[in-house]
């Protein structure tokens, strides 16, 4: 059974030790290539790993293209998703040269641990898990595929194969991380007993705020309900004037009572860089409409720089390729050490 580990529970010793040692840490991070990335992604993770970064923490980011898979609709679109995550990540601060920008696809080391890795896990701990339990649950196709089935031990190859001891995650996805935990304490258990190859990673638990999609519902790409980094002015404001509100004038932050106004209202005062209900009060019994245009506007305003240099960058799909090379060759280069300390643990090192 899953429990809660000590060393996953989020405390600030480990924010001070990122600020005060961080060449001790590396950390992954990754999406998978569905889509633009929209505000909920900007809020909820990229702004964070631009911040580890200049903290001067080795990053490593991974678009995980073989994750798409089993969506055929956005795999027969792959390529130009690919770019445009990369597009993403370099328009809001992540360095190439300071960050590993990377693809599943290309990097055969990293994917061959997936094997030695499926043999430590049972049939019923990825029945339980609830990141498969989830895919499963909404996935589009008539039947589950087997990399489906193995995601979790996939994304566990995507931490293990650098030795990152530092993973950012939202609450949800800590069992996800446990599952990843267990299989590095066992791996070291059956191959690696006086010298551990694998360290159990740290998790770095979001303190992400929740933004709901202009329908009310979960932020998502797939539903249509989310403005892309990728949007113009015109398309923001479209977006948000159709976004959900209440019956009430008055404007007030109350995530608990008024999720949909609320939501706007904390999207205002992160573009402003304000307090939420200070940006509630400003607005009293102003009305959705005066909310909608106040969150219209700093939207706008707090992307258009991004929005210049995405546009600046988009150019030059050359530079954008050289990107994904230069990542892929320091990616296949760590994972190739990973798999070679592997093989000699497991007596294949022939």
């Amino acid at each position: 059974m899953l429990g809660t580990d000590p060393a996953v529970e989020q405390d600030s010793s480990l924010e001070d030790q990122l600020r005060v040692n961080p060449d001790r840490f590396r950390v992954l991070t990754g999406d998978r290539p569905t889509g633009s990335l929209h505000l909920g992604h900007y809020f909820g993770t990229l702004q964070n790993r631009v911040r580890l970064q200049n903290l001067g923490v080795e990053s490593f980011v991974l678009i995980a293209d073989y994750q798409v898979l089993t969506d055929r609709d956005v795999a027969n679109n792959l390529e130009l998703a690919v770019h445009g995550l990369v597009l993403d990540y370099l328009a809001v601060g992540i360095d190439p040269l300071r960050t590993t920008i990377f693809t599943h696809s290309a990097i055969a080391a990293l994917n061959q641990l997936l094997l030695p890795f499926l043999s430590l896990v049972s049939v019923a701990e990825l029945e339980r898990n609830p990141t498969v339990k989830d895919e499963i649950t909404h996935s589009k196709q008539s039947s589950v595929s087997g990399l489906m089935f193995t995601y979790p031990v996939h994304q566990a190859a995507d931490i293990l194969f650098c030795k990152a001891n530092v993973v950012p995650v939202g609450k949800d996805q800590l069992p996800h991380l446990e599952l990843t935990r267990t299989i590095a304490r066992r791996f070291n258990t059956r191959y690696a007993p006086e010298k551990s190859i694998f360290a159990e990673p740290t998790a770095l638990l979001s303190a992400a705020p929740l933004l709901l999609g202009t329908d009310g519902g979960k932020m998502s790409k797939s539903r249509n309900n989310a403005v892309a980094l990728a949007d113009d002015a015109d398309t923001t404001a479209r977006l948000i004037r159709g976004a959900k509100t209440d019956s009430f004038r008055q404007i007030s932050y109350d995530p608990e009572h008024r999720p949909e106004v609320s939501s706007l209202v904390l999207l205002a005062a992160l573009c402003q860089n304000k307090d939420p209900y200070e940006v509630g009060d400003e607005l009293g019994s102003a009305g959705s409409g005066a909310l909608k245009s106040l969150v219209i506007d700093a939207v706008n305003e707090h992307l258009a720089p991004i929005r210049a240099r995405r546009i600046e960058l988009a150019k030059d799909p050359g530079y954008l390729r050289d990107v994904l090379r230069v990542g892929n060759q320091r990616a296949n280069a760590v994972a190739e050490q990973t798999l070679e300390e592997v093989r000699k643990a497991m007596k294949t090192y022939y």
